[in-house]
């Protein structure tokens, strides 16, 4: 397995659980007061990396792609936690990732990129291994509503921009890109908090779930940076948008939410979804 698809599977296990655990924080303590907490954690250790692990040039250039990732990110994360407030993780996480990985497909492809038949039938897989994992049984039917899904959707095509403007960061740009975005994002967080939520009961807040999702969510985006450096946009945002997979699969075991067998049946067409596109990477 090649780099560019390795760091891109390990964006997406490090993005499922963060969505995971942003979920179940979110709905102890709200998504907006949760995150005004997880984006600094993030942020801190994103550019510790930045400076003493990962380390890349600075420009002019990067500033207004860090500000653009700061502020689609933010929109973009606030809905994926609205919507895992009000559905089922395994239904919600499943919606944002066909969507987030087929607006940089489209982009990789109108640039150019060209991508070979396991390629193709890799996407195809990946597609069909989503919405098989966002399956509920009949038993559950109805427990997710419309509104749940319509911000997922929403979420999604937000995320998928954010990754493709991600993905254009340059070759010798480290992961700067992704750590001044996420401090774009924590100061947007922590304004929106202070200033229209303002409720924020600090005895209760599960800190621990907040800051360990923050870290993770920020460590799959420079993860993601690094290997749309590597390899082909199209290809590496297949592999990011399997996170769903890990999401579900902590449901299931963690807060007990049943996955049904054609949820398993998702998950195994995700699995091999990934090495077809690993073998293009």
């Amino acid at each position: 397995m090649r780099v560019a698809a390795l760091l891109a599977l390990l964006s997406s296990l490090s993005w499922g659980v963060a969505d995971f655990m942003g979920g179940l924080a979110a709905r102890r303590a709200g998504s907006a007061q949760v995150l005004a907490v997880s984006y600094p954690s993030g942020a801190v250790i994103i550019t510790f990396l930045a400076l003493f692990v990962i380390p890349g040039e600075l420009s002019t250039d990067l500033m207004g792609i860090s500000v653009l990732t700061g502020i689609v990110g933010s929109i973009a994360i606030a809905l994926l936690y609205a919507a895992l407030v009000r559905g089922q993780m395994g239904v919600v996480s499943p919606i944002t990732a066909v969507m987030s990985g087929a607006v940089p497909v489209v982009v990789g492809l109108l640039r150019g990129e060209e991508v070979t038949g396991f390629a193709f039938a890799g996407m195809g897989l990946a597609v069909l291994a989503v919405v098989l994992v966002s399956r509920e049984s009949a038993a559950h039917h109805g427990r997710t509503p419309l509104s749940a899904i319509a911000l997922a959707v929403a979420s999604g095509f937000a995320i998928g921009v954010y990754l493709t403007v991600l993905g254009s960061a340059p070759e010798n740009s480290g992961v700067w890109v992704a750590s001044l975005g996420r401090w774009v994002s924590t100061v947007i967080m922590i304004t929106f908090v202070l200033v229209i939520v303002r409720s924020f009961d600090r005895k209760t807040f599960p800190w621990m779930i907040a800051i360990l999702a923050g870290v993770l969510d920020t460590t799959a985006n420079g993860l993601f940076q690094l290997a749309s450096q590597r390899g082909l946009l199209s290809v590496v945002a297949v592999l990011g948008s399997l996170y769903p997979v890990a999401t579900v699969v902590l449901a299931r075991v963690v807060i007990k939410e049943r996955m049904n067998r054609v949820q398993g049946v998702g998950v195994f067409m995700a699995l091999s979804a990934a090495i077809l596109l690993a073998i293009n990477s």
